[in-house]
């Protein structure tokens, strides 16, 4: 128990007290605990008196300087000895984490007479001896080392910060967590050690600390990986009811998180709705490609939401602080194109009265999306490339070199390798931006999305409109999940405008969608279908039977999971089932 004890011994006025008393224990004391000395207003030098007494019994003082004891990290203290009254009274120690707190009121020199030198020497030569000879020293170190087992056989994450947000505790189930050491954590304020601090953004200093439920909170752990936590923030308070820190209670939620998506839970990621299994890879892949800088290049058909995803890359990243700036290829001529990217100087061109900084300028240090990069020209493709390689460009009429540190991100609708292949596009640029690709699915690839966005926007439209909740009714929603999209979302949402104009009461149906949506046949329930394969498996509906649990189960079952042939062994259209799910 005390190969690793540490005692630190606190005198008041004068630090000779500290200094004797250090040098005494460490005679009398096990050669492995380790005696340290401090004051609160330390001297610099020893007096005299105190070097001629103790060299009196073979004692040599000067090896033993004293600190301030605010210098000290007290969480590596284990018992701390307050030689005068003064000190307890001036320095009060409360803290979980800090050293168990020794009051020997002795009474402090006085007189500069070497003869109350000797009695103080007298003085601490016994109280060493007692507090050794009796179990003191051990009791205590045995009452410090269960208190630390307590906490460390709790399965929760205990992280405890003081009014200053400097960690006094920090259990083992918080560095499994976490992924640091307690050494690498005490006596650190929290904000270094998580983005954030442990209790969100949050300045402590001065303030009172809120009391909060339970919460789940994703972050990236300092070991580098994105994580799911449960944290309950609680103030801590003093006999007094003054507040003299906080503590927070950790528990790791990822894999109960990720479990929960497979099973199909809703997910929204940086506004972006999705329950679809190929959607939820791609926030995954979003997550781990956001903390490094390499290019990402984004695949989707118009209306998926390609800059919604370089949007989530730009925010998720240590970039989010500076800009995320996008630009649309396709919509510039070549010329004006260039000047967009790069900027240009005064007189470069007619209509160029003043310098204009490009948006690798104004994107420095944060994100640029190149929309639409497929229908840039090959020339464009060339000083494209360049920046992407060395980092730098000229504006438009200028000579002068400039560098910039961005993150690209781009899309297109088209397939980059046919353009390759058709000559349009060049290789070496291709694999310089699709470092990392994404491809997103298109609307009709996730139809168990489509009652998702429905809520959401059909919310959106109406608050932004300042109308009551609107509701769509089955037919509409049959309607919305049989429609293929060819425009993807952007085509739902506009659909979903129509119908909102078009619609004047709480409830939106079929015949406020669209005509080219509404007019369409949905497929017609059979009636008592057969079911195959397995003799086991045999159920029938009447046509105007509903459905029920047990059915879908069974039907689900023997699809394996496959909803439209589920659909078909039940009779009903692929729609209904969705929407029954």
């Amino acid at each position: 128990m005390r190969k690793s004890a540490k005692i630190l011994f606190i005198s008041a006025e004068d630090s000779a007290c500290s200094r004797m008393a250090a040098a005494i224990a460490q005679d009398r004391l096990d050669e492995g605990v380790q005696v340290l000395c401090a004051g609160l207003r330390p001297a610099e030098n020893i007096h005299p008196y105190a070097e001629q007494v103790m060299s009196e019994v073979a004692l040599n003082v000067p090896n033993y300087r004293p600190r301030a004891v605010s210098s000290i990290p007290l969480h590596d203290v284990d018992v701390a000895i307050a030689l005068h009254r003064e000190v307890a009274t001036l320095w009060p120690m409360h803290l979980p984490g800090q050293p168990i707190l020794v009051n020997w009121n002795l009474q402090p020199i006085r007189k500069n007479d070497i003869e109350n030198f000797r009695r103080m020497r007298t003085q601490l030569q016994e109280s060493i001896e007692q507090f050794d000879s009796r179990g003191y020293l051990d009791s205590l170190l045995l009452v410090r080392q269960r208190s630390h087992s307590i906490l460390d056989s709790l399965s929760e994450g205990i992280i405890a910060h003081d009014q200053h947000r400097k960690i006094f505790a920090y259990n083992k189930a918080a560095e499994g967590i976490l992924g640091l050491k307690k050494e690498e954590v005490l006596g650190r304020d929290c904000q270094e050690i998580l983005p954030g601090g442990v209790c969100g953004e949050c300045d402590f200093k001065g303030k009172e600390c809120p009391n909060e439920k339970m919460k789940l909170r994703e972050l990236s752990a300092p070991d580098g990986q994105r994580k799911w936590l449960e944290i309950k923030i609680s103030p801590l308070i003093a006999d007094d009811s003054d507040e003299f820190g906080a503590i927070a209670c950790l528990r790791n939620m990822t894999k109960e998180r990720q479990l929960a998506r497979r099973l199909g839970e809703k997910e929204s990621f940086q506004g972006i709705i999705a329950r679809d299994k190929n959607m939820l890879e791609i926030f995954d892949t979003i997550r781990t490609v956001a903390t490094s800088k390499v290019p990402v290049h984004v695949y989707g058909k118009s209306g998926t939401g390609k800059e919604l995803i370089a949007s989530a890359i730009h925010t998720e990243s240590n970039r989010a602080d500076h800009l995320f700036v996008p630009i649309n290829c396709g919509a510039l001529p070549e010329n004006l194109l260039e000047s967009e990217l790069f900027g240009h100087v005064r007189g470069a061109f007619t209509g160029a009265i003043r310098d204009k900084k490009g948006r690798f300028e104004l994107a420095d240090g944060g994100t640029l999306f190149l929309d639409e990069i497929g229908d840039i020209s090959l020339a464009m493709q060339v000083k494209l490339l360049r920046v992407l390689q060395e980092g730098t460009f000229e504006r438009v009429g200028d000579t002068k070199t400039i560098r910039t540190n961005v993150r690209v991100v781009s899309a297109t609708n088209k397939n980059l390798m046919d353009e390759i292949a058709a000559g349009r596009f060049r290789e070496d640029l291709y694999y310089r931006l699709c470092v990392v690709p994404i491809n997103l699915p298109s609307l009709a690839e996730r139809v168990g999305d489509i009652p998702l966005l429905v809520d959401y926007f059909v919310t959106m439209i109406a608050k932004e409109n300042e109308r009551p909740e609107v509701k769509l009714e089955s037919d509409a929603l049959d309607a919305l999940l049989s429609y293929p999209w060819p425009g993807n979302i952007r085509e739902l949402q506009n659909a979903l405008q129509f119908a909102m104009v078009k619609c004047k009461g709480e409830n939106i149906n079929n015949s406020h969608l669209p005509p080219y949506i509404s007019s369409l046949s949905p497929v017609q329930v059979q009636s008592a279908p057969v079911y195959p394969t397995k003799e086991s498996f045999r159920l029938k509906r009447g046509p105007k039977m509903k459905l029920d649990e047990a059915q879908v189960e069974a039907a689900m079952d023997e699809a394996r999971g496959n909803k439209a042939e589920a659909a078909r062994m039940l009779g009903v259209s692929r729609a209904t089932l969705y929407r029954y799910l």
